[in-house]
């Protein structure tokens, strides 16, 4: 279960600085009113919604600003929105995942394909990428919960797949359908974690340079500025020393 990834690292590290972006609260705000339309309004009788109010209090979103989410969707409130996964090439071949949440279909295509254009890279078809990449649950946390054999064996219990410790703290993944399971599991032996998500895991990387991760980056923080993107994912891979000039 231990192994190497730099892109995990990458991923954890801009994890980070997104959650920086004003935006965020509002695209939380979102995954949490279409968990709960979509199920049951109490997060523990709807682990996706569960999921989603953990992330948002990960990101520091008020108590408030999740409740009012919550009863939006209990209340028939709000727009009805349409999940949607953009797939495509960012420069230097780089293979590029959007999920999106749209009331307006043709607005959101147009907006992540001229994106895209203007920005070195091709929308593709559904499917056009998506086989490099494998749906998995994540779950992050800081280097303070424990060392590398501390969290190994704690994620074995709670059956999850694979574990990387760094110095950035621990990443553990699992089948996307064992999410909910694990999460709850490992929070039992290692406390509230710094964040559990669905991912695209890449099964295959690609390298870049200074220039070629300045341009990905571009293109990346383009459709993250968009409204209706909740999450892009790329399958790029560079060294710390290229990641620190950024």
């Amino acid at each position: 279960m231990a192994g190497h990834s730099k892109w995990a690292n990458i991923q954890h590290r801009k994890g980070r600085q997104d959650a920086a972006r004003s935006k965020l609260f509002s695209k939380l705000s979102k995954e949490i009113t279409v968990a709960a339309k979509m199920g049951d309004p109490d997060p523990e009788k709807n682990p996706r919604l569960r999921l989603a109010v953990k992330e948002a209090k990960t990101n520091s979103v008020p108590k408030d600003v999740i409740e009012r989410a919550i009863k939006k969707s209990s209340a028939g409130e709000g727009d009805d929105y349409e999940e949607i996964r953009y797939e495509g090439y960012g420069p230097n071949g780089v293979a590029v995942i959007v999920e999106a949440m749209t009331d307006n279909r043709n607005r959101t295509a147009s907006n992540v394909r001229s994106i895209f254009s203007k920005n070195g890279g091709n929308l593709g078809e559904t499917g056009s990428v998506g086989f490099m990449f494998e749906r998995k649950g994540e779950v992050a946390y800081g280097v303070d919960v424990g060392d590398a054999d501390t969290v190994l064996m704690a994620a074995i219990e709670a059956g999850a797949e694979d574990v990387e410790s760094s110095e950035q703290g621990h990443l553990i993944w699992c089948q996307d359908t064992d999410l909910n399971d694990v999460s709850n599991a490992l929070e039992t032996e290692l406390g509230e974690s710094q964040s559990t998500k669905l991912i695209w895991k890449p099964t295959t990387t690609t390298e870049l340079d200074l220039e070629g991760m300045q341009k990905l980056m571009k293109l990346i923080d383009a459709l993250e500025d968009d409204d209706d993107v909740q999450r892009v994912t790329a399958n790029f891979e560079a060294s710390d020393e290229i990641m620190d000039q950024l």
